[in-house]
């Protein structure tokens, strides 16, 4: 059985024997509230990633069947969510107009450069897919040669961009506990291995985002069996010699939200910085996707 089936029967498990801890947890400071989305699509559900637009009214978000979507986010007076609606899902092209195959459609992590282009980065064959614009034929980015050595399972799970076009991302694990993540990068056509970063714990990475500050921001799960899953964000200073002045921004107990696997950070209209998340209900009717925002203070 694969990981994540795994991972998805036993999170149901929290239902069916009334574990999850949610209802007598506090909001963590910042929390601003989680909306439940569904929507009436055979290819909804199995969300790895989201991007919004910079007014927070608009997003792109794509499922780890290859499938994406994009839709339009209304909110209340203080900025909660409180409707989101989208477009029919569609599926990631290949290099032709024909879909990616069902094999070597294990889509993770995207990012949207300055010039509008949209990045994939995928978990199964290990790579790094640009289009664009979704709708279009992929361009195939090159390979670094430690992709095709990573697990299949465990591979280019976050992806992001900077303000120059320039690409970063980490596999889902490192191998040891005590082993940074290598953070791989990718400028002028090519591949490089410039540094790591810091493993804490027993949280593994399932997305990264570059906000509007120019901080790498990180979102971390942990998988704590029957009772759920907790989630963590760390932000970084990024620059030329890596990743420094590491800050642990949120870290929920488990079960407050469902199995987060996208964020998006960008400033709202009070220019306050905020992480949104989505979470992947694995195809499971006893999990959700929910969309979680809390705000910042810089």
């Amino acid at each position: 059985m694969r990981r994540r089936s795994r991972l998805a029967l036993a999170a149901g498990l929290v239902l069916a024997l009334g574990l999850d801890s949610s209802a007598s947890q506090a909001p963590a400071q910042g929390f601003l509230g989680s909306y439940g989305w569904q929507m009436d699509d055979e290819r909804f559900g199995g969300f790895s990633a989201i991007e919004m637009t910079a007014d927070g009214l608009g997003f792109i978000a794509l499922s780890d069947r290859g499938a994406w979507t994009q839709g339009r986010i209304t909110r209340d007076a203080e900025g909660v969510i409180t409707d989101v609606t989208a477009d029919p899902m569609e599926l990631l092209k290949a290099n032709a107009e024909a879909p990616l195959s069902r094999a070597r459609s294990d889509s993770e992590g995207m990012a949207v450069g300055p010039d509008g282009a949209i990045y994939v980065s995928f978990e199964g064959a290990a790579r790094v897919l640009r289009y664009p614009r979704f709708g279009a034929s992929a361009e195939n980015l090159p390979l670094h040669p430690a992709f095709r050595t990573m697990q299949r399972n465990s591979a280019l799970e976050a992806l992001a961009v900077d303000r120059d076009g320039t690409l970063y991302t980490l596999p889902e694990r490192s191998g040891r506990e005590d082993r940074p993540f290598p953070v791989y990068r990718f400028r002028g056509g090519d591949w490089d291995q410039p540094f790591g970063l810091p493993r804490r714990g027993s949280f593994l990475p399932v997305a990264a985002d570059i906000g509007p500050d120019g901080r790498f921001y990180l979102l971390e799960r942990q998988f704590r069996g029957v009772l759920g899953f907790a989630s963590r964000v760390r932000r970084f200073v990024l620059d030329a010699d890596g990743l420094s002045a590491e800050e642990t921004l949120l870290e929920t107990g488990v079960g407050r939200h469902d199995n987060l696997e996208g964020l998006s950070v960008w400033r709202d209209a009070t220019g306050a910085l905020r992480l949104t998340m989505i979470a992947d209900d694995n195809f499971r009717f006893f999990q959700r996707t929910e969309i979680v925002e809390y705000r910042l203070n810089d």
